[in-house]
């Protein structure tokens, strides 16, 4: 006779009660706690469908999957998690151990830092080592879970991030709705000085993209640098936020320092709302300090920025602090849409560049990849890869790509920018009353 299962009476009050999310959570942990792994992914996910920006649930699922050593589904929900200003330490944490085994060091001692600098509790001493980051306090001062850094201490060296691309606007398919802005805001600043400072409009000022992951923000800022021969930096979350007291303000201004030198100059700020979140959501003084800098920074409180072109991308614009829109900051919100079919047959195309293909009808896959993102494509061409090595492997005979191959691979795959659309959605439906989300409803009743 098999035995009676142990959560017996918890699957039938969680039947009973399907809406009771605490009480589904609970189940989930349960079942992951007897390593019935898929159970509790499926309560996890069922959860995530009622409220999909969970940060505690979304955590878990994260945790769950790199119980089973599925560190790549781990990677992209803590990538996506740690995005919002409020995420738990505990997944810049877990973020810092995958990006360890991924060889990343850099980006891994960058997140561990943030991870313990919001909740000291979240320290990992294993990992710490590892990471060859030394906790010891001794002599040093202790404000907002930050070491105070002392005189000796200065700023990173940012030389090395300079960039000269090569890539121009007609490298970057789609968005000439973004394209005109900048070139408007930018670009004919630079090539026409004589004319705007006619009319005592300065060469210089700040854009701010944004939309889901994937499309294309990162890339178009390189192709903007690219198209006025400027040089670029492209800045991360690690180039600027440390565990010491005073230099992640001292990073942010050696950034800014270094654009003014090599002007015209674009300086890319990626997932800016981490560093720009809104005050009201902070817990600690140490995060209202790097924001103080980086508005100083942009108003040139300091030095001109005449010739510095200050670039943006966040995936969640609701979490920017207000004063970032101010006009002479980020006066100009471009909403960065998912590639129309024109710009995704674009995609595959490159994409594709360099592997064995048969006749690919570009057009044809683009029609049944609506809202995919270019990282979405990109997941696309990697299955239908994935699928011909297979079948090269059993037969011993490579074949090409195939039209029917891709649309293979699309059938499988899923647009990412569903479920950030489904958050937007609400942001632009009860918390746009100045009308930035607009471009976002417009598109929606497309």
């Amino acid at each position: 006779m098999p035995s009676p299962d142990p959560l017996a009476g918890l699957i039938a009050a969680a039947q009973l009660s399907p809406d009771n999310l605490p009480l589904r959570t609970h189940l989930a942990e349960a079942f992951a706690g007897l390593g019935r792994f898929a159970e509790a992914e499926a309560e996890y996910r069922a959860v995530l469908a009622k409220q999909p920006q969970e940060p505690t649930v979304l955590l878990a699922l994260a945790r769950l999957y790199h119980q089973q050593g599925k560190a790549s589904q781990a990677s992209v929900v803590l990538e996506n998690l740690v995005r919002d200003p409020n995420a738990p330490a505990g997944a810049h944490v877990l973020l810092a151990k995958l990006l360890l085994n991924e060889g990343d060091a850099e980006r891994a001692v960058a997140r561990y830092k943030l991870g313990v600098e919001t909740d000291p509790a979240a320290a990992d001493p294993e990992l710490a080592a590892r990471l060859g980051i030394d906790q010891s306090p001794d002599a040093s001062e202790v404000s907002d879970g930050r070491v105070a850094v002392g005189d000796f201490e200065s700023a990173a060296d940012v030389s090395g991030r300079l960039e000269r691309p090569k890539i121009r606007f007609a490298d970057v398919g789609g968005m000439d709705t973004v394209k005109d802005e900048i070139r408007l805001k930018i670009i004919h600043p630079l090539q026409h000085p004589d004319l705007y400072k006619a009319y005592g409009k300065p060469i210089g000022g700040g854009i701010l993209m944004y939309g889901p992951p994937g499309c294309g923000k990162t890339h178009l800022a390189r192709a903007t640098a690219g198209e006025v021969r400027a040089a670029f930096i492209a800045v991360g979350l690690e180039d600027v936020l440390d565990m010491w007291l005073g230099s992640s303000e001292k990073n942010l201004h050696a950034l800014f320092d270094e654009a003014r030198r090599n002007r015209p100059c674009v300086l890319f700020f990626d997932e800016v709302d981490a560093l720009a979140a809104s005050r009201t959501d902070l817990r600690q003084s140490a995060g209202r300090m790097i924001i103080n800098q980086f508005l100083s920074e942009l108003d040139g409180a300091t030095a001109s920025n005449d010739g510095v072109l200050v670039l943006a991308a966040t995936n969640a614009p609701w979490h920017l602090d207000a004063a970032f829109r101010r006009p002479g900051r980020f006066d100009r919100i471009l909403f960065v849409p998912p590639p129309d079919a024109p710009a995704r047959a674009a995609i595959l195309r490159v994409l594709s560049t360099g592997k064995p293909q048969q006749a690919l009808d570009f057009d044809q896959v683009a029609k049944k990849t609506d809202q995919f993102s270019g990282a979405d494509l990109k997941a696309v061409i990697d299955l239908a890869t994935e699928a011909k090595l297979r079948e090269a492997i059993a037969s011993g005979v490579p074949k090409p790509l195939t039209t029917k191959d891709l649309l293979a691979a699309a059938a499988r795959a899923k647009p990412s920018t569903t479920e950030w659309f489904s958050t937007a959605r609400n942001y632009a439906t009860f918390a746009n009353q100045g009308g930035q989300y607009d471009d976002i409803l417009k598109y929606l009743r497309k």
